[in-house]
């Protein structure tokens, strides 16, 4: 089965352990993820099945969207409300801490753009080969460099007296835990992501999702060709930034032979999505030369 289904990760689970999950619904061993999301995160995870794994590589920078709260009156070593509490414990000094809405769309406005961020001691970055995490994990000294991110959007929505909701649309390889941590900082007061949901990854959005268990159901209750239509992505709207053409029988064959084939219709296109009729991406097509592509990626032999 080659295709791509989203999933809504629910909360205490790791990325690897729904692509475990996905394997054994479907029987499958060729599956993969578009964007790893934390544990305690929830949220869009779209799930590469079979052949298309190998599309993973035309979403590695992806954008993202999130929807969350941060939590200000104190910062935590993971940078999130799993971790322990860093500052004075909560009960402390959570009365002390009134958040002002109009304060804090002026320190969120600060954020945007390309910035300067510093990596969670709890996260993937390695360290001489050694993911960082690993190391916080054994209480070893953690030294991460700051990188260069982007984000595109961050909108504070709503405030309470302790609790910022957020929207935030931003470039791949951007921490949301690190500006929750940094705006405390700013602050004075310390500060978490209490909570975060991921509503898209590039073109796949929240309403495509399906939960891991509405997954299990459809593949229980009905036939694989039923799956396919109702719960996978149309091939066609994969990696949209991609014109779409339709081979021909003849075409077809060269291309799944690994041939380059003429495209007459996609000669300006550097690169397109070959299909067999309406549903089978068969390959990535590269122009070589004129209307000549040549099969990049085939996905369909």
């Amino acid at each position: 089965m080659n295709g791509v289904v989203v999933i809504d990760k629910p909360p205490g689970l790791t990325s690897h352990d729904v692509v475990n999950r996905v394997r054994r619904i479907l029987g499958q061993r060729a599956v993969g993820h578009l964007g790893t999301l934390d544990p305690s995160a929830t949220g869009v995870l779209p799930i590469v099945l079979g052949n298309l794994t190998r599309l993973a590589q035309f979403y590695a920078h992806a954008e993202k969207t999130y929807e969350g709260v941060i939590r200000f009156g104190f910062a935590t070593d993971t940078y999130d409300a799993d971790g322990e509490p860093t500052t004075p414990p909560p009960d402390v000094r959570i009365n002390e801490v009134r958040i002002n809405c109009d304060e804090l769309r002026a320190l969120a406005a600060q954020f945007q753009g390309t910035i300067e961020q510093m990596p969670p001691p709890f996260s993937a970055k390695k360290i001489a080969g050694v993911p960082a995490y690993k190391l916080a994990r054994k209480k070893q000294k953690v030294e991460l460099k700051p990188v260069q991110v982007e984000i595109k959007e961050f909108e504070i929505l709503d405030t309470t007296a302790d609790q910022a909701t957020f929207r935030a649309r931003v470039a791949s390889g951007t921490y949301i835990r690190s500006v929750a941590h940094e705006m405390g900082q700013k602050l004075g007061c310390g500060a978490h992501l209490a909570s975060l949901r991921r509503t898209a990854v590039a073109e796949f959005t929240i309403e495509d999702a399906h939960s891991l268990q509405a997954l299990e159901t459809a593949m229980q209750q009905g036939s694989a060709e039923s799956f396919v239509l109702t719960m996978l992505v149309h091939p066609r709207k994969l990696v949209p930034q991609l014109p779409s053409v339709t081979a021909n029988e003849e075409s077809a064959a060269l291309i799944r032979a690994g041939r380059a084939v003429n495209l007459p219709e996609m000669s300006r296109a550097p690169q397109v999505k070959v299909f067999y009729g309406q549903r089978d991406l068969i390959a990535i097509a590269t122009r070589i030369a004129g209307t000549l592509f040549h099969p990049s990626i085939v996905f369909s032999a």
